[in-house]
């Protein structure tokens, strides 16, 4: 059986000063008002994989946000981690708990605040996915380049492999990390790269298995813990591990040092929305292609987004240009310098300005 795992921890800085720690990006309504990015992303599994076998893995001070958001999802699916440790050990975490449940158990592991305009289609590649993971290989869903972007994870195509449902599987020989512009263009020249979306399907037997080879500390530290899952001491069991665990993604600690990485090229219309200028192209626009949001008015402007959480703001003779109003903090900034909006972030880290992060 298959079982969703949705990674809920980040904190989605790029959108800032909407996106906080205290209610990051996939906790917030960013494109519909009815559902915020979590709900909307339980919702397009919830035709493929019932609730019951779907696993949330979010940090403890957003746990109670999660199991309001989602009442569908059963209480004890809401796995909490006590302190941020990238997406290792939490898909490590989710990986036991389905273990220990369904030892032929197949993950697809979802991040909390994406975008998929085409659904019927990701829920067909998904199965396929799931027919090549049940054969130990680990599987990703990439993305074709649409245009040269640095901030995503590319992923080199290698041999093909026999077709899945009729979707091509195709090894994976490296990841390249946010590469630079002239490096992106040379990849979309050669038509031998995919966006890596951060979406997975594997068995958790085998992403336990490649732990111990290549995450041996995470791997004990899970062993340990899996005596308790499901039990009144699982918390603090948690706790405890979690203060010996490494920073470290799966990508990183796994999918780039294994040799049975594979992915399936996909077009289901995705989109991290990892920043503003990202999120204006799903938004709805007037007829001069500005996004309107709040108490806010637009004149003489074109291309540009403007939210107010509150108070009137009002912009005249703006182009391409990104404000964000929240009432405690504004941004303005070209959208041609959204992935910017970090360095925000990073300034008020280092002043202790805990506050407005």
């Amino acid at each position: 059986m298959i079982y969703a795992v949705v990674l809920a921890g980040g904190n989605g800085t790029r959108l800032w000063p909407r996106s906080r720690s205290h209610s990051p990006k996939h906790l917030l309504p960013l494109l519909r008002p009815d559902a915020t990015m979590l709900q909307e992303t339980v919702t397009r599994v919830l035709p493929a994989i019932p609730p019951e076998r779907v696993y949330i893995v979010t940090n403890k001070n957003h746990a109670g946000e999660v199991r309001e958001q989602l009442p569908q999802v059963p209480s004890d699916n809401i796995l909490e981690e006590p302190l941020r440790r990238n997406s290792g050990p939490a898909v490590g975490y989710a990986a036991a708990h389905v273990h220990k449940r369904d030892q032929d158990g197949i993950m697809l592991v979802l991040p909390a605040d994406h975008v998929i305009l085409r659904e019927e289609e990701f829920r067909a590649a998904v199965h396929a996915a799931a027919q090549v993971a049940r054969d130990g290989y680990l599987v990703t869903l990439g993305i074709t380049p649409g245009y040269p972007d640095t901030g995503y994870g590319y992923m080199e195509l290698g041999a093909d492999m026999d077709d899945a449902n009729g979707y091509a599987v195709r090894r994976v020989v490296r990841f390249t990390e946010k590469p630079d512009l002239r490096t992106v263009a040379e990849y979309l020249q050669s038509g031998r790269y995919v966006w890596n979306s951060g979406m997975f399907i594997w068995r958790a037997a085998t992403i336990l298995d490649e732990m111990r080879s290549h995450m041996p500390g995470l791997y004990r530290s899970l062993a340990e813990l899996e005596p308790s899952l499901a039990t009144p001491e699982e918390a603090d069991a948690v706790a405890q591990a979690w203060r010996r665990l490494e920073d470290q993604s799966i990508d990183y600690g796994v999918l780039e040092k294994s040799d049975q990485v594979v992915t399936l090229p996909v077009d289901i219309g995705w989109s991290d929305v990892g920043d503003w200028a990202t999120l204006s192209e799903y938004s709805n626009t007037d007829d001069e292609g500005n996004t309107i949001s709040g108490d806010a008015m637009v004149f003489d402007s074109h291309n540009t987004f403007v939210h107010s959480s509150g108070r009137l703001v009002t912009a005249i003779g703006l182009e391409d240009m990104i404000v964000v109003d929240t009432g405690d903090a504004v941004l303005v900034c070209p959208k041609s310098r959204a992935q910017e909006v970090r360095r925000v972030v990073d300034r008020l880290k280092q002043e202790g300005r805990h506050s407005h992060m």
